[in-house]
């Protein structure tokens, strides 16, 4: 009789051996295709910043009729060779048939040069490249043949968008594997700290691994269907952002599946529990972060547009790989997955205490933190909402205006060295001219405005073969006309990627347009101001939509208007602070010279859609805490029963976004920053004091207009605190 109830008690055996086994089989077959796609994601990654532009950018327009003035597409590379002192003939001499063991690489049409500078000092190539050809490997044989051919003693550089580009694809090469070694090394640690198990950290590092490579193969999809444009730096995040997700959800599915082993024998009916349990608070937060970053569609600005799919994709199998395989794993393990620390049974008079002030049955860090916020709720939220306001004003010293290419890449470029040796001795803006398509009726008018603009050093008129119009003798006398348009080359007086440059530009729309309304002005300066103030409108637009979307979800989940909107925020102070903390350590003590456009969008993006997904554990929990025990007792037992792993899920988040920072490119070293520390900001503080202390100030009316909870046990804890009853006071 007695093995008839244990047999009748147990799970069948499709539940609890073959749906896992099918899970975890799926998953093997997922990653099966999708590990090795990770290496083929060069295939379908550019980080050309004009591919990225709006298609309503000036700078767009103006590359589109540049590319009717010319066969082929190509990229150029300047090729600069210096010297301490002035060249001698026979140096000159050997720099001249340098000329012609370039031209015998064939990487584009014909190469420009020598020049020699004024100074007599130093000579520049300008090499075209075909963009068919990989460009990273051109430029390496460039410079392998500069340097072999150089006169001696000269110093050679190979810079110029070509090598400014293949130096920033060099600096993106430890994205596939610096990168995730150093992310999944740091989360191992943290997880082995946390659960103090062999197994349990390895399990929960093959969820997010899973889940990674199955993104991968989603994204490398739409990429080659040419639904997404994927670069270097969505690539990066999206490593960083799906281990990190996948372990926090995995974190609170652990948490819960634990709780169940304290309650049953039966490791599949704890499984079924924790799954119950921690479906609602896991589907609400990935689908807060998913569609937060889908409202990047409405960027204008396509790199930004591109990261939403791509980040998403990523949140999405996270989630469906936290509520898979994990469960399946956990099935299949039961209480081993903990050895050597298993959880034991707790009697059952012992499970769930009857709870008159919240603390009860709770020890250490987080009854301490419980019985700060029931003794002093409005101190701690006020101190903390004033802390935060103090943090915040140091946003006002944030330089997000884009900063210059060459301070973008961080380690050692040859191409940025290059950059400085041709501002020492020629016009820095050698190589990389602003373009001016005009009207062929008004070309002279146009040219000469040109000519007269502040900042720049030469200009002139296209003619048929790229040739310039120079009115030397034997000199072509047409411009090349296309479709009624002449094209006119300007070199500018300060680096292509300067912020002098920027406004030199600014200054010469202006002018040309006084005399050709029509007229447009591009070039690679021009794709950086256009694409450094589209980034900044977009961030107008999208901070108001995220926020609306992020605010209804909190609604629907915790079917109440004050707390989602107060939950909203908090979130939205604490990545203020962040950001003002940022532009702190930015400028005065890493000494960066700015920061790109777009860092306060993804910064905010991923901020505000992560702080929100530790309110939403904690909150879910405290509404259901709530519905049993009364809304001040629910808010300190919430907290207690959750700080442990929402705070190990914040470690673990601001780790591997930490982990950006081993990229040497300035962009992501400022994301990996702002999103460690916001995150570490939103959990130890906003998480813990803030809305936890303004949720018991508030009390049952934080639920409104809903009424969860025991409004008598409400009552009872008010005035054991010494507090009167908000509901006396409300129908005074």
């Amino acid at each position: 009789m007695k093995s008839h109830s244990h047999a009748k008690g147990r799970a069948p055996f499709w539940l609890r051996w073959l749906v896992p086994l099918l899970l975890v089989l799926t998953w093997l077959a997922l990653a099966g295709v999708g590990g090795p796609t990770f290496g083929r994601l060069d295939e379908v990654s550019s980080n050309d910043q004009a591919s990225f532009l709006p298609a309503s950018a000036e700078a767009t327009a103006a590359q589109d009729w540049q590319s009717k003035f010319r066969d082929s597409d190509e990229v150029p590379g300047v090729i600069v060779l210096e010297s301490d002192q002035a060249l001698s003939r026979a140096q000159l001499g050997e720099a001249a048939t340098l000329r012609t063991e370039l031209e015998e690489l064939q990487v584009g049409s014909a190469v420009i040069g020598p020049i020699p500078s004024e100074d007599g000092r130093a000579v520049q190539f300008i090499v075209p490249i075909d963009s068919s050809q990989e460009v990273k490997e051109v430029v390496q044989d460039l410079r392998d043949t500069v340097a072999e051919s150089a006169p001696e003693g000269i110093r050679t550089y190979v810079t110029g968008p070509a090598g400014l580009a293949a130096d920033l694809t060099a600096a993106f090469a430890g994205i596939d594997g610096i990168l995730l070694l150093v992310a999944l090394g740091a989360v191992f640690v943290i997880l082995l700290v946390v659960y103090r198990s062999l197994l349990l950290p390895i399990v929960v590092l093959l969820t997010s691994v899973f889940a990674l490579c199955a993104a991968i193969l989603l994204v490398f999809g739409m990429a080659k269907a040419g639904w997404i444009q994927l670069n270097g730096q969505s690539q990066g995040i999206l490593s960083i952002l799906v281990i990190g997700a996948a372990t926090d959800y995995a974190l609170l599915f652990v948490a819960r599946f634990r709780e169940a082993l304290t309650h049953t024998t039966n490791r599949t009916a704890a499984v079924l529990t924790a799954w119950k349990a921690s479906f609602e608070p896991i589907l609400a937060s990935g689908a807060t972060v998913i569609i937060a970053l889908l409202c990047l569609l409405f960027s204008d600005l396509n790199s930004n547009k591109a990261l939403g799919p791509v980040a998403a994709a990523g949140i999405l199998c996270a989630l469906f790989a936290a509520l898979t395989l994990l469960p399946a794993l956990m099935a299949l393990f039961g209480r081993a997955a903990f050895w050597p620390f298993r959880p034991k049974l707790v009697p059952a008079d012992q499970r769930e205490p009857e709870l008159v002030s919240g603390l009860e049955g709770q020890k250490g860090l987080w009854r301490a933190t419980g019985s700060l916020v029931s003794r002093r709720p409005r101190t701690v939220w006020v101190a903390s909402v004033l802390l935060l306001v103090v943090a915040a004003g140091g946003v006002l010293q944030l330089k997000a205006n884009g900063v210059p290419q060459t301070d973008v890449i961080l380690s050692a470029s040859n191409a940025v060295d290059g950059q400085d040796a041709l501002a020492r001795h020629f016009d820095a803006g050698s190589g990389s001219p602003a373009v001016v398509v005009a009207d062929q009726g008004k070309a002279q008018e146009v040219l000469d405005a040109v000519k007269a603009s502040d900042g720049v050093g030469e200009a002139y008129l296209l003619a048929q073969g790229s040739v310039p119009i120079t009115g030397a003798p034997g000199a072509p006398s047409a411009p090349d006309v296309r479709e009624g348009k002449v094209l006119i080359n300007a070199t500018l007086n300060n680096a292509a990627d300067s912020l002098e440059a920027e406004e030199t530009v600014k200054a010469l729309r202006t002018g040309v347009r006084g005399v050709d309304p029509g007229a447009l002005v591009g070039g690679v300066t021009a794709t950086a101001l256009d694409t450094n103030t589209t980034a900044q409108h977009d961030l107008m637009v999208i901070i108001p939509v995220v926020l609306g979307v992020i605010l209804l979800i909190l609604m629907l989940l915790l079917r109440s208007i004050v707390a989602p909107v107060l939950l909203v925020l908090s979130v939205v102070l604490s990545y203020a602070a962040a950001m003002g903390v940022s532009a702190f350590v930015f400028n005065n003590i890493l000494g960066f010279p700015g920061a790109d456009a777009t860092v306060p969008l993804f910064g905010f993006v991923f901020l505000v859609a992560l702080g929100v997904d530790y309110n939403i554990f904690l909150m879910s929990r405290v509404r259901e805490e709530s519905l049993k025990h009364g809304t001040r007792p629910g808010i300190l037992r919430g907290l207690g029963v959750t700080g442990g792993v929402i705070t190990s899920a914040g470690v673990v988040l601001a780790a591997t976004f930490a982990a950006l920072g081993v990229i040497p490119i300035m962009f992501l070293v400022q994301l990996a920053f702002i999103v460690a520390f916001g995150v570490l900001l939103d959990t130890v503080l906003v998480r813990s004091l803030l809305v936890p202390a303004l949720a018991y100030d508030i009390g049952p009316r934080i639920w409104w207009p809903g009424r969860p909870g025991r409004p008598a046990l409400d009552a009872a804890v008010q005035r054991g605190a010494g507090m009167e009853p908000l509901e006396e006071v409300a129908t005074r």
